[in-house]
């Protein structure tokens, strides 16, 4: 597999006008429902920006709600996603014309392109990467699809033409990922035959390219009609907490390091990784909040691959872990209880390298620090502990409401 990094931007297309649903939503179109404060097309943009491996994302609007929606956008991006370059543009009268709009707004230097329906919000991080996988592993399309299970006629003025195999055939899904040159191509050349289609994908059989399926998800469900919106009303967010706990003894081991950052002048900690006592309690936390057990479960002390390592490492690991359990991480708050050194002026850094390494804004990590007033082992200065506790919440949806 290809491991060098090769640079994605994904469109998220919320342009239609949701006629089949006017009806039961008062004539708002279904990607710009409320549903838990957002705009529903903003839940595909969160699952896209959790698989790490979207460098940016392009949204297309119908061109009367542009000038409404850019600066939504991106209050939401920096709110929510780090700050992920997101733009903004207006599309057209077809599914096809906002594709290639959204497609001019991409930067010449992304390799890869993942097209999406904002009417699917229920996609996961997981199959995001799948795709961008197959993409890496050399493949110039690839699409999402699950196997047809009912039995699918062929028919004319009202009169069955032709039974099709079902064995033969798969429902196709988004997001679908092609090399942005090929997609370009393709796009150019539907536009000069005139060749109308409905997805991406079949642009690309027209120019004889080699489209690859991968198993789709059957939660991946497209909102179109006004039954589908009882989907939304019945996947409500479940909010979690996990508790994490740590403890170093001073002594000959490994220089003292909290939250990644180096102590000057600290204790040594004895350790097998590399002692970062916050770091420790924080991933226990993490684990403990999506129900993954704990740190020594994942990372034993037992073996010599973690002998050393650092924290951050490990983290990031435990990261990727809640990421394909849908756990959205909202806030943690930490706690080093220490006789000795004093920590106030790394306090900031320290508290600035977390919310770095967890991809969250500074007001969503608090730190504080603590003596015991000489009493126990920390008091004795023979050691040093930190308690983290996690709020998150698991990305099962939202409840639904008109603006």
């Amino acid at each position: 597999m290809d491991t060098q990094h090769r640079q994605t931007w994904a469109i998220v297309l919320a342009a239609g006008s949701g006629s089949r649903l006017a009806s039961a939503t008062g004539g708002t179109a279904k990607q710009f429902l409320q549903w838990q404060g957002k705009p529903l097309y903003w839940q595909s943009a969160v699952a896209l920006y959790h698989s790490q491996v979207v460098d940016g994302m392009v949204f297309v609007f119908p061109s009367g709600q542009l000038a409404t929606e850019e600066p939504r956008v991106r209050a939401l991006a920096h709110q929510h996603c780090n700050n992920l370059p997101c733009r903004a543009v207006a599309g057209g009268a077809l599914r096809q014309d906002s594709v290639r709009l959204g497609l001019a707004a991409i930067p010449a230097t992304a390799d890869f392109v993942l097209v999406h329906d904002a009417a699917r919000p229920f996609l996961t991080p997981g199959l995001v990467r799948r795709i961008h996988a197959a993409l890496c592993e050399g493949a110039e399309a690839v699409i999402p699809g699950l196997p047809v299970t009912d039995t699918i006629k062929q028919v004319a003025s009202g009169l069955v033409t032709a039974t099709l195999p079902r064995d033969s055939l798969a429902a196709v899904q988004t997001p679908q990922g092609f090399r942005r040159s090929s997609l370009l191509r393709a796009h150019a050349v539907a536009q000069e035959e005139g060749l109308l289609v409905t997805d991406d994908a079949a642009m690309l059989e027209n120019l004889g390219a080699l489209v690859h399926l991968i198993d789709g998800e059957a939660s991946n469900v497209k909102i179109t009609n006004p039954e589908d919106l009882a989907l939304l009303a019945a996947a409500q967010p479940v909010p979690l907490v996990g508790m994490g706990y740590d403890v170093h003894r001073y002594g000959q081991g490994r220089p003292m390091k909290l939250g990644g950052v180096p102590v000057p002048n600290g204790p040594d900690v004895v350790a097998h990784s590399d002692g970062d006592v916050l770091l420790h309690a924080l991933i226990d936390a993490l684990l403990g909040a999506a129900a993954l057990g704990d740190i020594g479960q994942h990372f034993p002390d037992s073996q010599g691959a973690f002998e050393g390592i650092s924290s951050a490492v490990l983290l990031d690991r435990v990261l990727a872990m809640l990421r394909e359990a849908q756990v959205a991480v909202c806030h943690v708050d930490l706690t080093i209880v220490a006789q000795t050194p004093r920590f106030s002026p790394l306090r900031d850094e320290i508290r600035a390298n977390v919310a770095r390494l967890l991809g969250l804004e500074r007001s969503q990590v608090n730190l504080k620090a603590t003596t015991e007033e000489k009493l126990g082992f920390t008091g004795r200065a023979e050691g040093i502990k930190a308690y983290a506790v996690v709020s998150a919440l698991r990305l099962s949806g939202q409840t639904v409401q008109n603006p």
